[in-house]
């Protein structure tokens, strides 16, 4: 019964709308109803032309990417500065890559272990 009551109402609500629109229409006010209409189309047609700038601005500026120091992957917005959450250190993200942040002169230098071998007399 509510189905055939919801049914009703959107046909007499549809039925409303059309009989207005021909009614301001034979009065020589279309051009309201045509005002109407392109106001509705562009109150819907923004949100949807917003997310999708959104997503390809963010498809275009957002780099994932591991931190040359720790080796930790995460996100950030290319050509900024940024810090990796995992080791605090310092980067600047150029080129889609993370690039670590040191002085001019700093020379970057990767610690090696080596055993000391025992010698038996």
């Amino acid at each position: 019964m509510s189905l055939r009551f919801a049914l009703n109402s959107t046909l007499r609500f549809w039925f409303s709308v059309l009989l207005l629109t021909w009614f301001l229409g034979l009065l020589g006010l279309g051009w309201l109803v045509q005002s109407f209409l392109v106001l509705f189309l562009i109150l819907m047609l923004t949100p949807m032309l917003l997310f999708a700038g959104l997503q390809l601005w963010l498809r275009w500026k957002l780099v994932a990417a591991a931190c040359p120091v720790c080796g930790f992957e995460f996100s950030s917005l290319n050509n900024t500065q940024t810090q990796c959450p995992a080791c605090g250190e310092m980067l600047m993200v150029r080129d889609r890559q993370f690039h670590r942040l040191a002085p001019p002169g700093t020379i970057d230098v990767e610690a090696v272990e080596v055993v000391n071998p025992v010698i038996e007399d």
